[in-house]
């Protein structure tokens, strides 16, 4: 990546329907030269869509928890995924190390709600045991351009 892959990120990043001609006149490049780059860009897996950001508070989600799930023995981390991936309150999971074996990030319509959807999560019988923890207010919402912006100055 260099300085015009970051400058045509923060560009569709901040206006993602301004369509590859207009980011061409705004960047002072051949309009090849934009499409070139957001082809090259998809292909490497740096850009994985182009739909919508949805907001879950907006949709009647404003409460936001982080499960973190013990996994039985035995059990596969798989099953539990599929499991989990049936869940539309349950935005994302990962594998992790430490404390526990699986981190969810869950949304609910209330806190009475939260507990509709964490015993949702528990019908799997492979997750043992389950702690939550609900957020209170997001810091810094999820975002990954500051992080290409840095491996650009990086290099």
């Amino acid at each position: 990546m260099d300085d015009l892959d970051v400058h045509l990120l923060d560009l569709f990043a901040a206006e993602p329907r301004i369509g590859v001609l207009e980011a061409s006149r705004r960047l002072g490049v051949a309009r090849g030269t934009v499409q070139a780059r957001l082809d090259r860009l998809v292909a490497a897996g740096v850009v994985t869509g182009w739909g919508p950001e949805l907001s879950a508070e907006a949709l009647g989600f404003p409460v936001t928890a982080f499960l973190t799930l013990e996994i039985r023995q035995g059990s596969g981390h798989e099953a539990v995924a599929t499991h989990l991936a049936d869940i539309p309150e349950v935005l994302e999971a990962y594998t992790i190390t430490g404390a526990g074996d699986m981190w969810a990030r869950v949304v609910a319509r209330s806190n009475a709600d939260l507990q509709r959807v964490i015993d949702q999560v528990l019908t799997d019988t492979g997750i043992e045991r389950s702690t939550t923890v609900i957020a209170l207010a997001a810091q810094i919402p999820h975002r990954v351009l500051p992080l290409a912006r840095a491996a650009v100055t990086s290099d």
